[in-house]
């Protein structure tokens, strides 16, 4: 990994996505882009894409500039430091595309970064295609890395079994060094998964406003929310089969979701809009 510049940072919590397996719809990678968009950033290290990628698998990009000269843009991953005054602390941002090898190697250097930087918790945002409609809000389900953690947080403790991603290394080498963990998985409709997913993005952002107890600038992700909705909403008219579908994943979403209505979703929604107005002042 280069190290760039480490700039002064207060407590910062470290917010990760990648692009790939973890990333449905690009939902995540999406919210860590609305992140740097409306926190401003320095770039703190990048990490040796020879080392870490399989070009075949990850391609580099070839784009061409406004004077018609070629550009190539290899994977990699990049750590950005973000100054918030206006939040107890501030942010440390991490975005790429998924490594191909040396996971471990990989994992630790971002991790090491996290000691140096003296991160106090790490969250890791994802995406992935579940049985569940456009019409109702994207759920997002967070999981803490240790019992103490999901505890203190307020999440489940993760009980999925199987082939994990790098946000599963990176979770539990957290845990590992007694960094505090958190992860948050938006589950988004498998019949609209071409990205972006602007809806589920706003409810990564919003989950992460709830677990870190702050507001964040949605800038125009509702509009875009609303936009990406209409246009599900046409794409199912045309095919009664989608339509009839969507109807049935609406009624269970609705029977599961009806005891969580009344409660804690409601709870969520007003502390919510309690920190914007505060913020706003």
């Amino acid at each position: 990994m280069e190290i760039l510049e480490i700039p002064s940072l207060r407590s910062p919590v470290m917010v990760l996505a990648f692009t790939g397996w973890n990333d449905a719809g690009e939902a995540a990678s999406g919210a860590i882009s609305h992140l740097l968009s409306v926190w401003g950033s320095t770039l703190i290290a990048t990490c040796d894409p020879e080392e870490f990628y399989d070009f075949q698998v990850n391609r580099p990009q070839v784009s061409i500039d406004g004077s018609k000269i070629r550009h190539i843009t290899w994977p990699g991953t990049e750590v950005f430091g973000s100054n918030v005054p206006n939040l107890p602390f501030d942010v440390v941002l991490v975005k790429g595309a998924e490594p191909s090898m040396k996971w471990k190697t990989f994992a630790n250097q971002i991790l090491d970064l996290a000691d140096d930087l003296e991160v106090s918790m790490i969250v890791t945002l994802g995406s992935l295609l579940a049985d569940t409609p456009h019409t109702r809000p994207i759920s997002v389900t967070g999981s803490g890395s240790h019992p103490d953690v999901a505890k203190k947080l307020g999440v489940n403790v993760s009980r999925y079994q199987g082939p994990t991603g790098i946000l599963g290394i990176l979770q539990d080498g957290a845990q590992k060094r007694g960094i505090d963990a958190v992860s948050l998985w938006a589950s988004i409709p498998h019949y609209a998964s071409a990205p972006p997913s602007p809806k589920a993005t706003l409810a990564l952002i919003n989950s992460l406003e709830d677990i870190l107890n702050i507001s964040i600038d949605l800038g125009d992700l509702s509009d875009h929310s609303k936009a990406w909705e209409i246009a599900v909403d046409e794409m199912a008219n045309e095919d009664s089969d989608i339509a009839e579908y969507i109807k049935s994943l609406e009624a269970a979403k609705d029977e599961a979701d009806l005891p969580e209505a009344t409660g804690e979703s409601i709870a969520r929604e007003f502390e919510r809009y309690l920190r914007r107005t505060k913020n706003e002042d």
